[in-house]
């Protein structure tokens, strides 16, 4: 796949203005914390980890814009990487996923804490962090390079998989390690360890720019918030309660297959969530080597060559768990 194709998914929403809600309601720009004085826990709902990912803004703009509040203990509405945001570009719309870094790769505290590192992306973690901090239920709202069916990323440990067994929207669950270029933020702090009974979950809402991924965000946000028990039904409009699918699948991935030089390519064109019932299936050649399925009933989890280059993840692969 090339240039030109990578750019020809449509744009079919509005990159919402978000400067009107840069002073937040503490110290912290771009993150908004209403307290029901009600006991409860805090409960985040986060966009923008990648400056491209849209769907995650305009849900919270809609959120801060109706004025809702929790119910129940804390609500923070937040914008993450809020300065790749300002830099999209129609005509090179990958190019805002970042300014000098994955926002979404910075998340220990060796690397937060490294006085001798500076980007404008741990510039920002380390900005957030004190909020962070304090999140009990945090949900992380992502899009995705491919046009492909939405995912629920829960992470290895069980408590994530069974948050999101309970979510089910979307009904397809991801549990992985994460990635070796650095951890997410859903994998930070308590929401990485099993003893804690802090949880994070992150949605990949469908592709980057088609409508669809606004309404999915839309309904797994609210039924988030209500599982969390931060708001009632009543409180958000009946069109961002989605119907619920009768289960979730859980997808356990084994194993990243990585480029070894920008000669990759794959067998078929693939968005992710492919089966392939055969061990040895050919799905694609590495540097001129066939790339195999190391089992029976290997599923593909997000393949792209996007960010194609030596090192980077084309795919996971995983097996169906349950």
């Amino acid at each position: 796949m090339n240039a030109a194709e990578f750019n020809a998914y449509p744009i079919e929403i509005e990159f919402p203005d978000i400067r009107p809600y840069a002073a937040g309601t503490g110290s912290v720009a771009y993150v908004h914390t209403f307290d029901s004085g009600q006991p409860g826990p805090h409960v985040m709902v986060n966009a923008l980890t990648h400056g491209n990912e849209v769907c995650g803004a305009i849900v919270v703009k809609e959120l801060l814009d109706m004025g809702l509040r929790p119910q129940r203990g804390k609500l923070s509405l937040s914008f993450a990487n809020v300065d790749a945001y300002g830099r999209f570009d129609p005509a090179r719309p990958d190019a805002s996923r970042f300014v000098d870094q994955d926002f979404n790769r910075v998340w220990t505290p060796a690397v937060l804490d490294d006085a001798a590192r500076d980007s404008t992306e741990l510039r920002r973690a380390r900005a957030l962090r004190p909020v962070v901090d304090t999140v009990d239920l945090l949900l992380d709202l992502h899009s995705m390079h491919e046009k492909s069916l939405p995912l629920i990323v829960s992470g290895p440990l069980d408590k994530g998989i069974a948050l999101a067994r309970e979510l089910r929207i979307p009904p397809h669950v991801i549990s992985d390690e994460g990635h070796p270029e650095g951890r997410r933020m859903r994998d930070y702090g308590g929401f990485g360890d099993a003893a804690s009974p802090k949880n994070a979950l992150l949605v990949e809402c469908g592709q980057h720019w088609e409508a669809n991924s606004v309404t999915t965000a839309r309904h797994a946000t609210a039924r988030f918030l209500l599982l969390a028990g931060a708001i009632d039904q009543q409180a958000l409009p009946a069109s961002w309660w989605g119907e619920l699918p009768a289960q979730s699948h859980v997808i356990r991935v084994t194993e990243p297959v990585v480029a070894k030089s920008n000669d990759f390519r794959f067998a078929g064109d693939y968005t992710g969530l492919e089966r392939f019932a055969q061990a040895g299936t050919v799905i694609g050649w590495n540097g001129g080597e066939p790339v195999l399925t190391p089992y029976a009933n290997c599923v593909l989890v997000m393949p792209s060559l996007r960010q194609l280059r030596p090192g980077v993840t084309v795919v996971r692969l995983g097996r169906q768990v349950d």
